[in-house]
């Protein structure tokens, strides 16, 4: 449509590709995977190329290329594809985190500002602070969410000694991760909170579940093991170091 509406009003040529194919990258970011994302990324620009419906010269087709790379940089690939936090999935976790007021709460991959959002819901007195790979993201999440600090950068070079709470909607892969670095950077007493998947190696504190059948899974430090507790089971006694 908006390729049409571009010809139509007699917009020069290859704007009306570019423009469209830059919005279909845009809204790529709806896609729950990667595979989706890159449908809706190249849906445009494949069919307009097999329909012959426009001469594209080959330098267009870098646009939506640097573009998709500037919103989901290489390096990035390896966790969470975006998708948005619901945005009253954490509403029961104050019941079992308590925060003191004045918080400081990590959204690790915040994307375009869900997380955040959903946990102003659940603690309107924190402290907001969000960390996103993609700058394009970290814009328009700081856009949504003017009430948190967004920085660019990795969630994994992230220092989380100052944080209260870590609230993550990564993979399932990324969790075992998550937890090595959780224990050695959170205090004493702060969390760790994860929406759908569970941390396997360590004991929950607590879960409740949104809708019925998403789970949030929620770990304060120091975390017990689950190699440990077994270990306990079958000794009586705690293993040594």
């Amino acid at each position: 449509m908006l390729y049409a509406f571009l010809i139509s009003i007699g917009t020069a040529s290859p704007w009306p590709v570019v423009l469209a194919c830059a919005l279909g990258v845009l809204f790529s970011v709806l896609g729950s995977t990667r595979s989706r994302q890159l449908a809706l990324a190249l849906g445009f620009p494949l069919s307009l190329w097999l329909s012959g419906a426009a001469p594209v010269p080959s330098w267009a087709w870098l646009a939506p290329l640097v573009l998709a790379l500037l919103i989901y940089p290489m390096r990035s690939w390896r966790d969470a594809p975006l998708f948005p936090t619901p945005l009253l999935a954490l509403c029961e976790v104050p019941r079992h985190v308590p925060l003191p007021s004045g918080a400081a709460v990590l959204d690790a991959g915040c994307g375009l500002g869900d997380g955040l959002r959903a946990l102003r819901v659940a603690y309107p007195e924190a402290r907001f602070f969000g960390i996103e790979t993609s700058w394009p993201l970290r814009v328009m999440a700081a856009i949504r969410c003017p009430w948190a600090t967004i920085r660019q950068g990795d969630i994994w070079r992230e220092d989380w000694h100052s944080y209260d709470l870590v609230y993550l909607f990564q993979r399932p892969e990324s969790m075992d991760r998550a937890v090595l670095k959780a224990r050695a950077e959170l205090k004493p007493g702060a969390w760790l909170v994860s929406l759908e998947f569970v941390a396997a190696a360590i004991e929950p504190t607590a879960v409740v579940y949104v809708g019925g059948d998403r789970p949030v899974w929620m770990y304060q430090q120091p975390f017990q093991f689950v190699a440990d507790r077994k270990a306990r089971n079958k000794t009586g006694r705690r293993p040594g170091p």
